[in-house]
Protein backbone atom coordinates (compact mmCIF):
# COMPACT_ATOMS: atom_id res chain seq x y z
CA UNK A 1 0.00 0.00 0.00
CA UNK A 2 1.23 3.57 -0.85
CA UNK A 3 -1.86 5.66 -0.17
CA UNK A 4 -4.20 3.86 1.62
CA UNK A 5 -3.33 3.36 5.28
CA UNK A 6 -4.72 6.75 6.16
CA UNK A 7 -8.62 6.09 4.82
CA UNK A 8 -8.35 2.45 6.04
CA UNK A 9 -7.96 4.00 8.94
CA UNK A 10 -10.81 6.23 8.76
CA UNK A 11 -12.87 3.08 7.38
CA UNK A 12 -11.63 1.26 10.54
CA UNK A 13 -13.28 4.27 13.05
CA UNK A 14 -16.38 4.20 11.11
CA UNK A 15 -16.79 0.42 11.37
CA UNK A 16 -15.98 0.47 15.56
CA UNK A 17 -19.02 2.33 15.73
CA UNK A 18 -17.56 4.12 18.61
CA UNK A 19 -18.81 7.66 19.53
CA UNK A 20 -15.83 8.87 21.26
CA UNK A 21 -13.53 11.04 19.62
CA UNK A 22 -10.15 9.29 21.13
CA UNK A 23 -11.37 5.84 18.83
CA UNK A 24 -11.19 7.64 15.62
CA UNK A 25 -7.86 9.55 16.33
CA UNK A 26 -6.72 6.12 17.65
CA UNK A 27 -8.00 4.26 14.10
CA UNK A 28 -6.81 6.86 11.98
CA UNK A 29 -3.16 6.91 13.78
CA UNK A 30 -2.83 3.51 14.20
CA UNK A 31 -3.27 2.87 10.53
CA UNK A 32 -0.28 5.41 9.85
CA UNK A 33 1.55 4.73 12.86
CA UNK A 34 4.42 2.24 11.02
CA UNK A 35 5.33 4.70 8.54
CA UNK A 36 6.71 6.72 10.40
CA UNK A 37 9.86 4.98 10.38
CA UNK A 38 10.16 6.60 7.19
CA UNK A 39 11.33 9.74 8.88
CA UNK A 40 14.08 7.86 10.22
CA UNK A 41 14.26 5.93 7.05
CA UNK A 42 15.26 9.01 5.14
CA UNK A 43 16.63 11.42 7.72
CA UNK A 44 18.52 9.70 9.73
CA UNK A 45 19.20 5.76 8.15
CA UNK A 46 19.79 7.86 4.92
CA UNK A 47 17.85 4.75 3.41
CA UNK A 48 20.35 2.13 4.47
CA UNK A 49 17.95 -0.75 4.11
CA UNK A 50 14.10 -1.23 3.65
CA UNK A 51 12.32 0.45 6.27
CA UNK A 52 9.91 -2.62 6.80
CA UNK A 53 13.30 -3.81 8.75
CA UNK A 54 12.14 -1.38 11.32
CA UNK A 55 10.63 -2.13 14.45
CA UNK A 56 6.87 -1.25 13.70
CA UNK A 57 6.68 -3.32 10.97
CA UNK A 58 7.42 -6.60 12.61
CA UNK A 59 4.81 -8.30 13.67
CA UNK A 60 6.26 -10.64 16.24
CA UNK A 61 7.37 -7.41 18.32
CA UNK A 62 3.75 -6.02 18.01
CA UNK A 63 2.36 -9.24 19.26
CA UNK A 64 4.86 -8.31 22.29
CA UNK A 65 3.77 -4.97 22.64
CA UNK A 66 0.42 -5.78 22.91
CA UNK A 67 0.87 -8.75 25.32
CA UNK A 68 2.70 -5.68 27.28
CA UNK A 69 0.08 -3.04 26.72
CA UNK A 70 -3.09 -5.33 27.37
CA UNK A 71 -2.02 -5.87 31.21
CA UNK A 72 -1.96 -2.08 31.13
CA UNK A 73 -4.52 -0.83 29.17
CA UNK A 74 -7.45 -3.09 30.64
CA UNK A 75 -6.66 -0.87 33.78
CA UNK A 76 -7.33 2.42 31.91
CA UNK A 77 -10.56 4.32 32.35
CA UNK A 78 -13.12 4.66 29.49
CA UNK A 79 -12.56 5.75 26.52
CA UNK A 80 -8.44 5.28 27.13
CA UNK A 81 -9.20 1.99 26.92
CA UNK A 82 -10.85 1.08 23.77
CA UNK A 83 -8.72 3.50 22.16
CA UNK A 84 -5.44 1.48 22.57
CA UNK A 85 -6.68 -1.51 21.60
CA UNK A 86 -8.49 0.12 18.17
CA UNK A 87 -4.90 2.02 18.03
CA UNK A 88 -3.13 -1.69 18.08
CA UNK A 89 -5.57 -3.30 15.86
CA UNK A 90 -5.32 -0.29 13.39
CA UNK A 91 -1.47 -1.22 13.48
CA UNK A 92 -2.06 -5.01 12.85
CA UNK A 93 -4.25 -3.82 10.15
CA UNK A 94 -1.47 -1.80 8.31
CA UNK A 95 1.04 -4.65 8.48
CA UNK A 96 -1.83 -6.49 6.81
CA UNK A 97 -2.16 -4.22 4.10
CA UNK A 98 1.59 -3.96 3.50
CA UNK A 99 1.69 -7.56 3.12
CA UNK A 100 -0.31 -7.60 -0.30
CA UNK A 101 2.78 -6.23 -2.60
CA UNK A 102 5.07 -4.82 0.55
CA UNK A 103 6.54 -7.21 2.23
CA UNK A 104 6.43 -7.99 6.46
CA UNK A 105 8.63 -10.28 8.37
CA UNK A 106 5.94 -12.26 9.69
CA UNK A 107 7.98 -14.99 11.42
CA UNK A 108 10.55 -12.12 13.15
CA UNK A 109 12.10 -13.19 15.37
CA UNK A 110 12.35 -16.88 14.35
CA UNK A 111 13.11 -15.37 10.76
CA UNK A 112 13.88 -12.12 8.73
CA UNK A 113 12.17 -13.43 5.95
CA UNK A 114 9.78 -10.84 3.71
CA UNK A 115 6.53 -12.22 2.86
CA UNK A 116 4.21 -10.35 0.26
CA UNK A 117 0.84 -11.85 -1.62
CA UNK A 118 2.45 -10.36 -5.08
CA UNK A 119 4.98 -8.72 -6.35
CA UNK A 120 5.27 -5.10 -8.12
CA UNK A 121 7.06 -5.92 -10.82
CA UNK A 122 9.67 -2.87 -12.01
CA UNK A 123 7.53 -2.45 -15.53
CA UNK A 124 7.74 2.21 -15.52
CA UNK A 125 9.89 4.01 -15.21
CA UNK A 126 9.31 4.98 -11.86
CA UNK A 127 8.20 2.51 -9.10
CA UNK A 128 5.15 4.52 -8.54
CA UNK A 129 4.03 4.20 -11.54
CA UNK A 130 4.64 0.43 -11.92
CA UNK A 131 2.42 0.40 -8.59
CA UNK A 132 -0.45 2.45 -9.89
CA UNK A 133 -0.13 -0.30 -13.33
CA UNK A 134 -0.22 -3.07 -10.74
CA UNK A 135 -3.43 -4.67 -9.91
CA UNK A 136 -3.09 -4.23 -6.15
CA UNK A 137 -3.48 -0.18 -6.85
CA UNK A 138 -7.41 -1.61 -7.51
CA UNK A 139 -7.70 -2.41 -3.56
CA UNK A 140 -6.17 1.25 -2.53
CA UNK A 141 -8.78 2.91 -5.07
CA UNK A 142 -11.30 0.49 -3.30
CA UNK A 143 -10.50 1.25 -0.07
CA UNK A 144 -10.60 5.34 -1.07
CA UNK A 145 -14.09 4.99 -2.01
CA UNK A 146 -14.93 3.41 1.11
CA UNK A 147 -13.87 6.18 2.86
CA UNK A 148 -15.41 8.46 0.84
CA UNK A 149 -19.08 7.03 0.53
CA UNK A 150 -18.77 6.30 4.82
CA UNK A 151 -17.63 10.23 4.82
CA UNK A 152 -20.34 11.26 2.72
CA UNK A 153 -23.03 9.64 4.10
CA UNK A 154 -21.87 10.80 7.76
CA UNK A 155 -22.48 14.10 6.21
CA UNK A 156 -25.73 13.76 4.92
CA UNK A 157 -26.97 11.98 8.40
Amino acid sequence: MITAHLPSGYVLARLSRSPEPMVFWACILGAVFPDFDLLFFYFVDDRAFHHHRYWVHAPGLWLMILALVTPLALRLPYPLKPAVFWFMGAWFMHLCLDSIVGSIMWLWPVSDRFFQLATVQPTHSHFILSFMAHWSFALEIAIWLAAAIMYLKRRRA
